[in-house]
């Protein structure tokens, strides 16, 4: 999985959040910080997800990936099923 990979299954992510509005706001902003630790961490490598508080190490990012996955699956199905899509890639990317 490449990074270009990764950066296009976060742009899937952003447009299904778009296109549901009704999508909690709490979620929302969750869905969002997670996007954009991603996004930090692909632009800067393994640099970006070394220990810290705002890090994206898998232990940090994808079990709440995974938890909003599991929220989104009744009403948001196609958010669901990108986000399991970028857990996937993530993990094959070592973060």
């Amino acid at each position: 999985m490449t990074q270009e990979s990764l950066r296009e299954l976060l742009a899937r992510v952003h447009e299904r959040l778009s296109a549901n509005s009704s999508v909690d706001g709490e979620s929302r902003e969750l869905l969002g910080t997670l996007m954009r630790d991603i996004e930090r961490a692909l632009g800067g490598g393994a640099r970006a997800v070394a220990a810290g508080p705002d890090r994206v190490a898998g232990e940090v990012a994808v079990p709440r990936l995974e938890a909003l996955a599991v929220q989104f699956q009744a009403g948001h199905p196609q958010l669901a099923e990108v986000l399991r899509q970028l857990i996937d890639a993530l993990g094959k990317a070592g973060i």
